[in-house]
């Protein structure tokens, strides 16, 4: 990434009681997320504690659900690791995102009030001006939460969240290519516009296409670490 270094200190939680077990979680997957922790590495939670700066407790519960979310995995005599995504599983999550995001264009340009429509412009606005490698990836799930938000599908969301953590790292690695982030804003902009103009076939070809797009860049990381393993 062009941004500068990722340190610790970006991870450090809120204090407020009543978002602290969700503020730990978000911390530890969104480090992930942007490669403090790789594929496969521990992830020991005295090093967990100190970045986030709370107790071992709730280090510990945000590590069960991040498990239970398939982003992590607790190996024996090593602990809890970051999952491995391999280029094939890459290829079937990106599958089902095509299929699942198109339709959740479709039914937001269907179905979305004025007010949903005013939501997703202005978490489209907040990423287009983000430029901290962090507050991209956190900003980007708040844009598709906002488009699941107005399909007024429960099904639909529920089924796009089982895939959100393997879809996350997809996404960081995806950024990573070169000039995929503005491209990935272009496209983005004009699939807003297309729903803002409750469009529902065009809204749902350049959802697909988005997806197909981010898949191509993801998988040409995949090669070059492939390639770099050769060398």
């Amino acid at each position: 990434m062009s941004e500068a270094k990722v340190t610790d200190e970006q991870f450090l939680v809120p204090r407020p009681a009543a978002t602290l077990r969700h503020g730990v979680t978000e911390s530890i997957r969104q480090a992930i997320a942007l490669g403090r922790f790789g594929p496969g590495e521990r992830m020991p939670e005295r090093d967990l504690c100190e970045m986030t700066g709370v107790s071992r407790t709730l280090v510990r519960e945000a590590l069960r659900q991040l498990e239970s979310e398939g982003l992590i995995e607790v190996v024996a005599h090593r602990g809890p690791i970051v999952a491995r995504i391999t280029a094939a599983q890459a290829i079937g999550v990106y599958q089902v995102r095509e299929v699942l995001e198109g339709l959740a264009a479709q039914l937001f340009a269907e179905h979305a009030s004025d007010t949903e429509r005013a939501a997703l412009r202005a978490a489209f606005e907040e990423l287009k001006a983000a430029t901290a490698a962090q507050k991209r990836v956190a900003l980007k799930n708040r844009f598709y939460e906002a488009l699941i938000s107005g399909t007024g599908n429960e099904a639909l969301g529920k089924t796009l969240f089982m895939l959100n953590s393997r879809a996350m790292l997809l996404r960081s690695r995806s950024l990573q290519a070169p000039n995929r982030w503005p491209k990935s804003l272009r496209e983005l902009e004009a699939l807003v516009e297309a729903l803002e103009a409750r469009d529902p076939a065009k809204a749902k070809a350049l959802a697909m296409e988005h997806v197909r797009r981010a898949a191509a860049a993801a998988m040409t990381t995949f090669a070059m670490a492939e390639s770099a393993k050769r060398d």
